[in-house]
C-alpha cells in the first residue's frame, strides 16, 4: 500500500459508498482524512473509526466546502489531496418529464459542488507548493443514456473542469485527475436497479465493482502512479489499470 504518512485528505460524500472506502484506505495508508457529507451522525462515527475530522456540509453550498478546507487547514495546517466524490443520480427521468428543481440540484452538487472543492482547495495547495485534486467522474461523461440527461451532463462538466485545473495549475505542482470507476455496487446503483430505465439498471449486479476498488485506485492515483495521467480520465473498466492496481490478476 501507499504510504500518505503525515498527508491531509479531504473526501466528499463520505457518510457512505465509495466516499466511505476511500476515507477508510486513505486513512490505512497513514493520512489524516477529513470525511466531509450532509448525514452529520454518519461523518462523526466514520471520523471516529478512522481517527479523522467530521465535517458535515454539502458542497453545493461554497461557503461548507471552504469551511471545511479551512477547518482541516486550521487542524493540520495543510491539504495535500481533495477527493470530489459527493455525488447524485437523479431525477432518472426523461428530458420532458424531468423535475427542474431536481435536475438543478444533481448540477448543484455533481459538477458546482467539484468546482466549488477545487476552488477551496486551489488557494491552499498553490501556497504550500502543491496537491492533488481527484475527482469520481463517470463513464456517462461520454455517452448520452436515456433518463440520466442531469447525471451525463454534470459529470462531463467535471471531467472538463479537471482538464481546465490541470491547464491552469499543473506549473504549480497540483495533479488533477479524473477517476471513472464503471459500475460499482453501491445505495445509488441499487437506485439506478429500482428504477429499470436504460441497459445500466439491467445489469446483473454481479457485473458491479465493489467501492473499495475505485477507493484503491483513487489512493493508487494519490501516489506517483497518477503522474502519468495528469489532466486525463483513469477508467477502472481497463484490464490493464486493474491489474497496474493489482485489482487482478
Amino acid at each position: 500500500m501507499i504510504s500518505l504518512q503525515g498527508q491531509v485528505v479531504l473526501v466528499t460524500g463520505a457518510s457512505r459508498g465509495i466516499g466511505a472506502a476511500t476515507a477508510r484506505i486513505f486513512a490505512q495508508a497513514g493520512a489524516l482524512v477529513g470525511v466531509m457529507a450532509r448525514d452529520k451522525a454518519a461523518v462523526r462515527e466514520l471520523a471516529d473509526e478512522i481517527g479523522g475530522i467530521a465535517l458535515a456540509g454539502d458542497v453545493a453550498r461554497f461557503a461548507d466546502m471552504e469551511r471545511a478546507v479551512a477547518a482541516l487547514h486550521d487542524h493540520a495546517g495543510r491539504l495535500d489531496v481533495l477527493v470530489n466524490n459527493a455525488g447524485l443520480i437523479g431525477p432518472i427521468a426523461g428530458l420532458g418529464a424531468a423535475d427542474p428543481d431536481a435536475w438543478g440540484q444533481t448540477i448543484d452538487v455533481n459538477l458546482k459542488g467539484v468546482f466549488h472543492g477545487m476552488r477551496a482547495a486551489l488557494p491552499v495547495m498553490r501556497a504550500q507548493g502543491g496537491g492533488t485534486v481527484l475527482t469520481v467522474g463517470s463513464g456517462a461523461a461520454h455517452a448520452p443514456l436515456e433518463g440520466w440527461s442531469a447525471y451525463c451532463a454534470s459529470k462531463a462538466g467535471a471531467h472538463m473542469l479537471t482538464r481546465a485545473l490541470d491547464h491552469e495549475a499543473r506549473a504549480d505542482g497540483i495533479r488533477a485527475i479524473t477517476l471513472s470507476p464503471g459500475t460499482v455496487a453501491t445505495d445509488m446503483q441499487d437506485r439506478i436497479r429500482k428504477s429499470g430505465v436504460n441497459p445500466v439498471s439491467r445489469l446483473d449486479w454481479s457485473a458491479h465493482i465493489p467501492p473499495e476498488w475505485p477507493a484503491r485506485a483513487l489512493l493508487w492515483l494519490a501516489g506517483p502512479d497518477g503522474d502519468g495521467f495528469l489532466g486525463d480520465e483513469v477508467s477502472l473498466r481497463d484490464q490493464a489499470i486493474r491489474r497496474r492496481i493489482s485489482l487482478v490478476e
